[in-house]
């Protein structure tokens, strides 16, 4: 972190406006209320002028890169951004992200980034998935039957991987996947519910419609997330126990 904390310093500082332009071809829907965001969840950590204005560094918007490519291609929550790249700076090595990351942030070390350049979302048989989960066979044809997961060709894959992950936890707690279906309906719904925001967008036929209303999408799933942890908390912190 002091190298790259140095670097920054003899580096040219960029302002928010120039941080948009410089992400504009790639995300041209990003704005600077989504750039606070990441740093009010800890993605990035720009300098501060005594006044209090921010002040990016090239390996701020390379870092801006990694998250939002990341969000974008691989639908990855920001929580698993984040974890995996605080376990970067701590200078440790942490296992590869799922999916491809075509960019990889200057503040992550060369063996890691090249490590994040060659990963693939993997597809994974039957017995890799229950050995990397911990699932048996009667819970991976239970989450089969009950819609959890899908098999395609004879394969599994990372989303797979982390349902079957939570479903061990859950079992041992005598939730099965019986008891889960609901929340594979919730989620169709949820769905459905933004592709039904985003359609406006991805109708106009204009360059970059696709990749904007993905990344709307994507931006809704984080407040659908968030609404539904802080409902559920509500819930419990009720809970006559």
């Amino acid at each position: 972190m002091a190298a790259a904390q140095s670097e920054r310093r003899g580096a040219r500082a960029l302002n928010i406006g120039e941080v948009l332009a410089m992400l504009a071809e790639d995300f041209p829907s990003m704005t600077a209320s989504k750039i606070r965001f990441l740093e009010e969840k800890g993605l990035i950590c720009p300098q501060r002028t005594p006044a209090g204005y921010r002040q990016y560094s090239e390996g701020d918007v390379e870092r801006l890169r990694f998250v939002l490519a990341l969000q974008r291609d691989q639908y990855l929550p920001l929580k698993v951004i984040k974890d995996y790249l605080d376990a970067v700076d701590r200078g440790e090595s942490p296992e590869g992200l799922p999916g491809a990351a075509r960019i990889a942030p200057r503040a992550v070390s060369d063996e890691v980034s090249a490590q994040l350049a060659t990963t693939r979302s993997r597809s994974l048989g039957e017995p890799q998935l229950r050995a990397e989960s911990g699932a048996s066979a009667e819970l991976v044809e239970s989450m089969l039957e009950y819609g959890l997961i899908e098999r395609a060709d004879g394969w599994f894959d990372e989303h797979a991987l982390q349902i079957a992950r939570a479903c061990v936890q859950l079992e041992a707690h005598g939730l099965g996947p019986r008891h889960l279906r609901p929340f594979q309906a919730s989620a169709e719904r949820e769905v459905g519910l933004i592709e039904r925001a985003v359609a406006p967008t991805a109708s106009r036929g204009a360059n970059g419609s696709r990749a904007r209303a993905a990344e709307e999408a994507r931006e809704l799933s984080e407040v659908f997330l968030t609404l539904h942890r802080a409902l559920v908390h509500g819930l419990i912190s009720r809970m006559d126990v």
